[in-house]
């Protein structure tokens, strides 16, 4: 049986039953019984909308505690560019560096760096044609997760590059072994994500055996103990932790992967239902002008991560203002030589989930029941009943996970029959008076 590893997680006791999950999971993950969520794993992505939208926070991804860093003898912090919109203009990128160190890290490599490699890793790969378009970028775990469960057809439009995140760990890990001559097992590499998928990615990745990545570390965790460190650290102050330039930093939010591709031939979308729109004109075939798909599960990239602290669109506003101070001739310097090392080494595979049963004849029968038992079902998809249309209560049923009487139109129906029966059989039973 496939094992599944998924950062976000439900704590049960913080759960009311109130349906705003499951109707915003993109996957139908999510089912409210006997008053209570359940998230069905083999469905989720770990996309984190139902986090975003939980209004009793008993959605939450787990991510690593900040402890984790002292297993190791040699420490590095990976920021992904995202991190630098969290703080007002007034806090540069070297001083935001600087504070890592201060926080316990001995070295800082950026994500953003790394992004300018894939970047021209990617290019290259565009170019040379040996790819179906248009191809879809696999930086963002979340929409390669969606892909894979729901969207099978365009698995052969991944981009099959790693991501910036492990590039990054690679290279520090490779640098810093050699440099330093400490053993790559030594050496620990955390991410500091505003993505839940990002976890998943690290303790069970879809591209390779193992992940570089060490740790993950949530944004949010780290926020505060930064500032704190921040204010002791002037705000001039210069440092080589720098090493990307305005092309890197603009990948934290929508666009900045396909500007830096330097074509006019590409798409940029963000927010989980809006890729899902793109995905199902891709398969219809209704976007054939287009060579590359930039498409980020969160609203505005990864700056509308679940695990940020800053709204998106303030800490927009924020990454500008770096972008603006970053040294454009970084970019040109960052490019990958030799890209082979960092496509993927092993193939997706399609997971479905809409698989009734193993056996295709009783798997028939049971689409044919469910296709009767939705034909019956009031399609409001109202979410009362707990899923999330009136189509998935329908598999519900034929699974055996829940009952027709669990949609209320489908139970007033039967109280009001079972009513006018009680009636008419009160009627015929009731004695006839004799005529006086």
């Amino acid at each position: 049986m496939t094992k599944y590893f998924h950062s976000v997680t439900l704590n049960e006791e913080k759960c009311k039953g109130c349906t705003n999950c499951i109707k915003h999971c993109p996957t139908e993950a999510i089912r409210v019984r006997n008053g209570k969520a359940t998230i069905t794993k083999e469905r989720c992505i770990d996309c984190g909308e139902c986090i975003k939208v939980c209004p009793y926070h008993a959605k939450k991804a787990v991510t690593d505690p900040f402890e984790k860093i002292n297993q190791y003898e040699f420490k590095v912090a990976l920021p992904a560019p995202s991190l630098y919109g969290q703080f007002d203009p007034e806090f540069s990128r070297e001083r935001i560096l600087k504070a890592l160190l201060e926080l316990g890290f001995d070295w800082v490599f950026e994500v953003s760096k790394a992004a300018e490699i894939v970047s021209d890793a990617s290019r290259q790969i565009i170019e040379k044609g040996n790819v179906k378009k248009p191809v879809i970028s696999s930086a963002c775990p979340a929409v390669v997760r969606l892909v894979q469960v729901r969207f099978p057809n365009l698995i052969p439009n991944l981009l099959k590059i790693e991501s910036p995140m492990e590039v990054a760990a690679r290279i520090a890990k490779h640098t810093i072994s050699k440099e330093r001559n400490i053993d790559a097992d030594k050496i620990g590499t955390f991410f500091i994500s505003p993505c839940a998928a990002k976890v998943t990615s690290v303790k069970a990745p879809y591209e390779k055996n193992e992940s570089y990545v060490s740790g993950v570390l949530a944004m949010k965790d780290i926020h505060i103990k930064l500032l704190e460190k921040m204010k002791n650290i002037p705000n001039d102050i210069k440092s080589d932790l720098v090493s990307s330039g305005a092309d890197g930093v603009r990948w934290a939010s929508s666009g900045g992967e396909s500007h830096a591709l330097e074509t006019n031939r590409c798409l940029a979308v963000h927010g989980i239902h809006n890729v899902i729109n793109i995905f199902e004109e891709i398969v219809e075939d209704r976007l054939n002008d287009v060579d590359f798909v930039e498409a980020l599960s969160c609203t505005e990239g990864c700056l509308g991560g679940p695990l940020a602290v800053v709204n998106p669109f303030v800490s927009r506003a924020n990454l500008r203002i770096q972008m603006k101070r970053s040294n454009k001739d970084f970019s040109k310097e960052n490019t990958a030589t030799d890209y082979q090392n960092m496509l993927w080494t092993q193939d997706m595979e399609y997971k479905p989930i809409l698989t009734l049963d193993d056996n295709m004849i009783k798997a028939m029968q049971m689409m044919q029941k469910l296709e009767k038992i939705n034909d019956g079902l009031p399609g409001l998809d109202c979410g009362a009943c707990g899923a999330p249309s009136c189509r998935s209560l329908a598999e519900d049923i034929v699974r055996g996970l829940a009952f027709e009487t669990d949609c209320i139109f489908k139970l007033r129906e039967k109280v009001s029959n079972l009513a006018d029966h009680m009636k008419a059989f009160e009627h015929v039973s009731m004695p006839q008076k004799e005529d006086e």
